[in-house]
């Protein structure tokens, strides 16, 4: 009894954070590209939450419906998901097409708790890769109506977009995979091999960094991981080695 009383009257030890305390994070959304998955994005939340924040790999049918749609759609849903777990600012990563998606929401729709956005290979005054394949039956049916809104032209959903007024960092590659070799060809200067490393560019941005690697598979190159994870705590990249190439 005596013992009892003893540790009654102990005051209380530290509790070890249950997980709604630990959901008091900085939040972290993920867009992937076209024609692509969450999966493609894995390796990069991994990571992301090892480094403590909260992650949200979204899934959405890239192929299927116009890009003002799509961004309608993935982006309030990841904001959705964020606000449940109370993780706040909201930051964004997104491969390729995602950017067009964030840019056209943030365009037409604040968002007081947006942190910084980091964009891998973004086609962001479009793609000459885009302009080349728009006419063929397999590139429409594979990509769908947002396929056709990736283009330089006018009618490119890129032309349509304001520079951005919040923190972007973009990476974007100079190398290709070897199934893009004739598309680097057709594509002006440096390219990923499906965006030209001059269009990867958005007024506004807050840094820029080209790394030797390829267009589908940047989001999964440690030294890209590294840099965005330092974009997203500090706001801008380490210029310094370039990387090793795929």
């Amino acid at each position: 009894g005596l013992v009892l009383a003893a540790l009654l009257a102990l005051p209380p030890s530290p509790a070890t954070p249950g997980p709604a305390a630990r959901q008091a994070q900085t939040c972290v959304v993920l867009l992937h590209g076209l024609a692509r998955s969450s999966g493609s994005m894995g390796k990069m939340a991994q990571a992301l939450a090892r480094e403590g924040f909260f992650v949200v790999n979204l899934d959405y049918p890239s192929t299927q419906r116009p890009i003002e749609d799509l961004a309608l759609e993935a982006v309030p849903e990841g904001v959705r998901q964020c606000a449940a777990a109370s993780a706040r600012p909201i930051h964004f990563v997104t491969h390729s097409m995602g950017g067009l998606l964030v840019r056209y929401y943030l365009d037409n729709h604040p968002l007081p708790a947006l942190g910084r956005i980091v964009m891998l290979s973004p086609p962001n005054q479009g793609s000459e890769a885009a302009d080349a394949l728009r006419d063929t039956p397999v590139y429409r049916w594979v990509n769908g109506p947002a396929g056709l809104q990736l283009g330089t032209g006018g009618d490119g959903i890129a032309r349509r977009l304001g520079p951005v007024a919040y923190p972007v960092g973009v990476i974007t590659g100079n190398r290709h995979a070897p199934f893009d070799a004739w598309l680097a060809e057709i594509i002006p200067g440096e390219d990923d091999g499906k965006v030209a490393v001059e269009r990867a560019k958005v007024s506004g941005m807050s840094d820029f960094l080209v790394l030797p690697y390829s267009h589908p598979f940047i989001m999964r190159q440690d030294r890209v991981i590294e840099e965005t994870i330092r974009f997203l705590h500090q706001g801008r990249f380490d210029q310094g080695e370039p990387g090793k190439p795929e």
